[in-house]
């Protein structure tokens, strides 16, 4: 009896160990909602006015906080985010990603409105 309480013992500790009930949910942010942390953002000026991109989503830094906004219309940027698809509509080639439309300009993207 010993001998089995010998192996089930460390064998259930491990497997407690190991197991994991805890799940990961990735929440996004929807406009005019206001975070604390952006994850590694790009920073792109337009206007004067600097947002921050972070995976497909815009904001703008308020104090210590950054705030949802738009993609801002007629910004220009040297790359698009991961993930983007490619799509014709009347001949004419677009980048979209999040419900944001890019279109080439020489080496830089500039956002439209399609």
């Amino acid at each position: 009896m010993k001998n089995i309480i010998r192996i089930i013992l460390p064998v259930l500790f491990v497997g407690c160990l190991t197991t994991s009930c805890a799940t990961t949910i990735q929440a996004a942010p929807t406009q005019d909602v206001v975070i604390a942390k952006v994850h590694r953002p790009k920073v792109i000026v337009h206007k004067n006015v600097r947002y921050y991109r972070s995976k497909g989503k815009w904001y703008i830094k308020k104090g210590k906080v950054y705030r949802r906004v738009k993609a801002p219309i007629g910004a220009r940027m040297a790359t698009l985010p991961r993930g983007y698809k490619i799509i014709k509509i009347r001949g004419v080639r677009y980048y979209t990603y999040n419900g944001v439309y890019y279109k080439r300009s020489g080496k830089k993207y500039i956002i439209v409105t399609v």
